[in-house]
């Protein structure tokens, strides 16, 4: 992969102009009385805003829009291109879309960016030396919400990683750190299993690595690299994942920092950046001021920097850290015998130490910090010849007879260019050859080949649906054995 430069997009902010625009809504749950404390915090410290409101969350979907934002709102999101967002419910059970999800794809927010920082010995933690950053990519995996029920038994999920995403994403956790003077950059994926997907992520990853000579690199399986995330975070400076992981490890990683009511989040793109806290709108809690601003808060700060007023960011999480050093806290980072304050308290602690710089912990320093917005153009991976070695074909079938099965199959594709290799149920090969303990449900996958490479075309599978339509077989799927320069572009089955 050839380099590719990095455009560093204006920051929204003009020096001698006014107030930057920015979008904010106070979402469901505590999400109003930390907004209401964290917009507090930052008036008081000067930030320079033109707050536009809009109402997202569970009155919007009440109105009648699933995805709980209204049409109106998307105009000043991309008026301001700055989303100041505090948590919002999605309703249970069907026919709700995720609001998170919505806006981050719908605007193209492709990196969340989560800092995971240890505040000992002010806030209790077993890993006094963490600061770690996940960067997250945002919208691709198996996030895409694109799922099927296709039997009686059996749902499935999509995993969608794409190449420009790859490069995106991995790209920018190697800026990131570069900008703020990390060391190492990891990475985090299921490759050993997942051949294709995560194996797409972690080449990107290893062919980008060397265009940054002065940053360590390495890559990890998930697994093993959550469990030492868990237990020795402080080998970890910059992690980059794919959706599902990071979304899972960045508050495993922000709780056993301290709190995940202490994280901020910023999730950024090529025209819009949206900040927020990584915590929910936790309802049960709603209400009765116990809840904690910090993330939201946090979040504030990165966009601070990313509007380009760091002089306020640093004052504000300067005033924070001060806050934290005189023991206020609320009641999920309180210390053991010690009396939490609830979150207009907390707020006032901040805004009372606004000037203050931190004694023992490290203090913020934003005046020459760069906007959180840097976006590498992807070039579009050359064209490759394409072509067919044949099909699988995904089925719902009722009986649990491998063979019989495999017996229709061959009856209703004899005389077809394509021929029955094997059976699969759950990814487990069947038949032949298969094992009599194997657990087996209603959703089965046969893959038909052609008796040379290469040389399968549409009108081959057209024509074995045909024949299995006519046989009275269910086939609900079907997915192309394609090559693509002659290098495959599906798994093998087992025993292949």
């Amino acid at each position: 992969m050839t380099g590719s430069p990095v455009t560093r997009v204006a920051s929204p902010y003009r020096p001698g102009t006014d107030a930057v625009p920015i979008t904010v809504a106070r979402g469901d749950g505590i999400g109003p009385e930390i907004m209401n404390a964290t917009l507090r915090i930052l008036t008081a410290a000067g930030a320079r805003l033109a707050i536009e409101e809009i109402a997202i969350g569970e009155t919007v979907y009440a109105r009648g829009h699933s995805a709980g934002i209204e049409p109106g709102a998307w105009e000043s999101l991309r008026r301001t291109k700055v989303f100041l967002k505090a948590p919002i419910t999605t309703p249970q059970g069907g026919g709700f879309k995720s609001l998170n999800v919505t806006i981050r794809k719908s605007l193209g927010l492709f990196a969340n960016v989560r800092p995971c920082v240890a505040y000992a010995p002010f806030v209790p933690t077993r890993h006094p030396g963490m600061d770690v950053v996940i960067v997250r990519e945002n919208e691709e995996d198996v996030y895409g919400g694109i799922e099927h029920r296709q039997t009686d038994e059996v749902t499935q999920c999509l995993k969608l990683i794409t190449r420009p995403g790859c490069e995106r994403i991995i790209r920018y956790a190697f800026e990131y750190a570069r900008t703020n003077g990390r060391s190492k950059v990891t990475c985090f994926t299921k490759d050993n299993i997942m051949k294709l997907t995560d194996g797409l992520f972690r080449r990107v990853f290893d062919e980008i690595a060397p265009e940054y000579p002065e940053l360590q690199s390495e890559h990890w399986i998930v697994d093993i690299g959550a469990a030492m995330l868990a237990d020795t975070p402080e080998v970890f400076d910059v992690i980059v994942m794919p959706n599902l992981y990071g979304d899972i490890l960045s508050d495993v990683a922000a709780q056993i920092a301290g709190s995940v009511g202490l994280a901020g989040s910023a999730n950024i793109g090529e025209h819009v950046a949206m900040f927020e806290a990584i915590h929910g709108s936790a309802p049960r809690i709603a209400g009765q001021n116990v809840a904690n601003p910090s993330g939201l808060l946090l979040g504030a700060v990165m966009m601070l920097v990313h509007i380009g007023q760091p002089e306020i960011a640093e004052r504000v999480h300067n005033a924070w850290l001060s806050t934290l050093e005189a023991g206020v806290s609320t009641s999920d980072t309180a210390a053991p015998g010690t009396d939490p304050v609830g979150t207009a308290a907390f707020a006032d602690a901040v805004i009372e130490r606004l000037g203050q710089i931190p004694k023992t912990l490290l203090a913020a320093e934003y005046a020459a910090a760069q906007p959180l917005l840097t976006v590498s153009p992807t070039t579009p991976a050359p064209a490759q010849l394409k072509t067919m070695d044949g099909v699988d074909v995904f089925l719902h079938h009722r009986d649990r007879d491998p063979a019989a099965l495999a017996a229709a199959l061959n009856i209703a594709a004899e005389g077809t260019w394509l021929s029955l290799q094997m059976i699969t149920n759950r990814g487990v090969k069947v038949w032949p050859d298969g094992m009599p303990e194997t657990f087996c449900t209603d959703h089965w996958r046969a893959r038909f080949q052609s008796p040379h490479s290469s040389s399968t075309s549409r009108s081959h599978v057209i024509q074995l649906l045909h024949r299995l339509d006519r046989a009275g077989l269910d086939f609900i799927k079907t997915e192309g054995l394609y090559r693509f320069d002659d290098e495959l572009g599906y798994s093998l089955g087992q025993g292949q």
